[in-house]
């Protein structure tokens, strides 16, 4: 299976200060910024500039109030994978729970033995959705 490290996603309570850090603080660069009005939560992508880098994301929910746990602030790492779903294929022969199966031809959900969310991202354009995944149910939290 091959792998290409994408990003890591953090919860932001402030995000202007977060964005000061990341860019006046670290000199990283947003490299891309997605609105989610029918979510009600906005996505900042920060990397070093350089081609191909690895990134940061950071999701900020429009309607939280508070700032985040020391846990709940960390949301996942995220690899991109050559087939979505003979990736899964494979982690559920090595006993993995796919938490969000990847109905979508796109998008997975696994967890390490410790519990870190780590989502799986079909390269390139999502494969057509296929059994078993398509009709496949979450499992646990993701």
């Amino acid at each position: 299976m091959s792998l290409k490290y994408l990003h890591t996603m953090i919860r932001v309570y402030d995000l202007d200060k977060t964005i000061t850090f990341f860019e006046q603080g670290l000199g990283l660069k947003i490299t891309r910024r997605k609105e989610h009005p029918e979510g009600k939560f906005t996505l900042i992508f920060l990397s070093t500039g350089e081609a191909d880098a690895p990134e940061i994301e950071l999701t900020y929910n429009w309607e939280h109030d508070e700032p985040y746990s020391i846990g709940r602030n960390f949301g996942h790492l995220a690899y991109a994978v050559d087939n979505i779903y003979e990736a899964c294929a494979r982690l559920q022969k090595h006993g993995v729970t796919i938490n969000r199966p990847p109905r979508d031809g796109r998008m997975a959900f696994v967890r390490s033995p410790d519990l870190i969310s780590i989502e799986l991202l079909q390269k390139g354009e999502a494969l057509p959705p296929q059994e078993p995944w398509l009709s496949a149910k979450n499992i646990g939290e993701w």
